[in-house]
């Protein structure tokens, strides 16, 4: 399985990137594991957010397949555990799915165009989180998914 992640906005902490690098890393024995940022618009103006998120969506649909499976992180969506996230994810597996999309949107969130054409909106928390960390957060919890699948010991 092919799993990517678009995320709006450039990651910039090293202590991020080298976190997240592991978790590629471990990933690796898994599934083809990548990212796709998308730079975020400039806020020049609070009023104009949803010109942005459009803007940004035009960009994330350029990276989106016919035959994915998108997944996006949304606030007011459906919270999992983790074994139900890993069951989610066999059964998108199960389905034959080979392109699995997370996306992650930018500091104005997701664009009505890209959360309209999600399969699942999922949510972490009530919280908001700095997307950056929320990189973190998502890829942690994949690895966590496949190794609940793969009947492996993991932290619980």
């Amino acid at each position: 399985m092919n799993i990517k992640i678009i995320a709006v906005g450039k990651l910039k902490e090293q202590y991020l990137k080298d976190a997240i690098k592991e978790y590629e890393k471990r990933l690796s024995n898994y599934c083809n594991f990548s990212f796709i940022e998308i730079p975020a618009e400039l806020i020049l103006n609070d009023n104009l957010s949803e010109h942005y998120k459009k803007i940004e969506a035009e960009k994330i649909l350029h990276y989106i397949k016919n035959n994915s499976y998108i997944i996006t992180l949304e606030i007011n969506a459906k919270m999992l555990s983790s074994e139900e996230f890993a069951i989610k994810i066999k059964e998108i597996e199960n389905e034959g799915v080979n392109d699995l999309l997370f996306i992650i949107g930018g500091a104005n969130g997701i664009c009505k165009s890209i959360s309209d054409i999600a399969h699942f909106k999922l949510s972490f928390s009530k919280m908001t989180f700095t997307h950056q960390l929320m990189r973190l957060i998502l890829t942690e919890q994949i690895y966590r998914a496949f190794k609940i699948n793969s009947n492996e010991p993991y932290h619980r």
